[in-house]
């Protein structure tokens, strides 16, 4: 990674910005001041929303931090597929007293008017999620001193996140909790995208701008992992929703490590893309029929998902957490960046030293 832009990070540690209240500016601050690059997740927020979060989180540490803004999505959805959704989704919204929510409640997220607050009040650095910028973007952030960086799931992407002209990819491997950053949502391809190592190499033969790594790192072995397979950082999400500061309900946090929930799975139960999540009442019974229709259900769902949250019924929520989820730590957040650290090192001497990790 360029110097320029590890210069804003000592270490190689960069928390994830997860969208619905998880990344909070007191978990961004916690990571930046450990040493990491703390990350907000402008998603489903109002740009006021977003300044107003930047604005905390610049009171609570001066180093600097990354914003994520998700791109505006193309209107491909079936509303005939969104219809019978709803249709089947009337006897969770009799159970949980709550009505489903307006499938048609904007699909840009806000998107122009983000930019418009982030070119009149630079943050260090900005990621985009479901898609690319325009070059036209990116040099406008660039010329207020932000720092570039975009999702990419294959090779294909990752040439059109350099094409665009940003400073770093995120590769983002299938073991990843949440949405999968695809930029274009492709319903044929469902559970097809590749594991982080395999994704690191081939993106680093097709691009020549630095690889931040995300994908089930939970440990600061897996960090040296991706460090030596050619990554300049790694992004964890998982390992961070567990911690004190994150904004995740608490029982999203319980499921992460409760035996009841014993493994991930892609969906688009929830969102009408496809996310991972841990397997729950509400997965197994409405993913197998959930359309691409993506914000369409999302929006659809969000009452529903809130009054599963409000009722205390982990079996309703969207759970998202990635494939290492049962390695989550319960710390404070700074307190794990620290730790990462220490794993890091230790994994680092172990292979220069030809030591066993």
């Amino acid at each position: 990674m360029s110097s320029a832009l590890t210069d804003l990070f000592p270490l190689p540690i960069v928390q994830a910005p997860m969208a619905g209240g998880v990344s909070v500016p007191q978990l961004a601050a916690a990571v930046c001041e450990a040493g990491g690059l703390g990350f907000l997740a402008a998603g489903y927020k109002t740009a006021d929303g977003m300044y107003q979060e930047i604005k905390q989180l610049r009171s609570l540490t001066g180093r600097p931090f990354g914003v994520n803004v998700f791109m505006p999505q193309p209107e491909y959805a079936d509303p005939a597929a969104v219809d019978v959704y709803a249709h089947q989704l009337a006897g969770e919204a009799t159970w949980y007293e709550a009505e489903l929510g307006d499938p048609d409640s904007g699909r840009d997220d806000g998107f122009e008017a983000k930019l418009v607050v982030l070119r009149d009040n630079p943050v260090p650095v900005v990621s985009f999620h479901f898609g690319v910028p325009s070059r036209e973007v990116v040099d406008t952030l660039h010329r207020v001193g932000t720092f570039v960086l975009a999702a990419a799931t294959t090779p294909e992407e990752a040439l059109a996140v350099e094409r665009a002209g940003a400073d770093a990819v995120i590769a983002q491997g299938i073991e990843a909790g949440g949405h999968q950053g695809t930029h274009r949502d492709i319903p044929e391809t469902d559970g097809s995208g590749l594991g982080l190592l395999s994704l690191i190499a081939q993106v680093r033969e097709a691009v020549g701008i630095p690889i931040v790594a995300a994908g089930g790192i939970m440990r600061g072995s897996q960090i040296a992992g991706v460090l030596a397979a050619g990554a300049s950082a790694a992004q964890l999400g998982t390992a961070f929703l567990a911690t004190h500061e994150s904004g995740a309900n608490a029982l999203h946090k319980r499921a992460l490590t409760n035996p009841l929930f014993v493994r991930t799975e892609l969906t688009r139960a929830f969102s009408g893309r496809p996310a991972r999540g841990l397997v729950n009442r509400f997965l197994r019974e409405h993913g197998p029929y959930a359309p691409a229709a993506y914000p369409e259900i999302h929006h659809l769902t969000s009452p529903l998902r809130k009054a599963a949250a409000k009722a205390g019924d982990a079996q309703g929520m969207a759970l998202w957490a990635g494939q290492g989820h049962r390695m989550a730590r319960e710390l404070p957040a700074g307190q794990l960046v620290e730790v990462l650290a220490g794993e890091l090192a230790a994994a680092r001497a172990a292979l220069t030293g030809g030591g066993v990790l």
